[in-house]
């Protein structure tokens, strides 16, 4: 796993997302989604490319079950950005690297 690359668990996400002072992608995901394994490389080069501007982090559905029940994911991947404590844009499903680029470079 790419060193750029966080693991949100429901006992940080607010310490960690919510409270933090740089803009946050989410991935939402699970072991067994094969879409999510497709996504994996992207959000890891993402999280290269955005170094230092964007904290770029994963969280695993089935570990974590509270976050993604108050954030109604109802399916996965979904990518959320949050900025201030707040969604500021969503990506549902596997969608190539220059989309999710182009949903973080409009948000920050």
């Amino acid at each position: 796993m790419n060193d750029n690359v966080k693991h949100f668990s429901d006992a940080d996400f607010q310490t960690q997302v919510l409270d933090s002072e740089l803009p946050v992608l989410v991935d939402f995901w699970a072991p067994w989604c094969g879409p999510c394994r497709m996504v994996a490389p992207i959000v890891e080069e993402v999280a290269e490319e955005y170094a230092g501007r964007v904290v770029v982090g994963k969280m695993n559905t089935d570990e974590n079950p509270a976050v993604p029940g108050q954030f109604r994911i109802m399916s996965i991947p979904t990518l959320l950005l949050f900025k201030d404590g707040q969604i500021v844009a969503k990506s549902i499903g596997a969608r190539p690297k220059q989309a999710l680029k182009e949903m973080i470079d409009g948000a920050i």
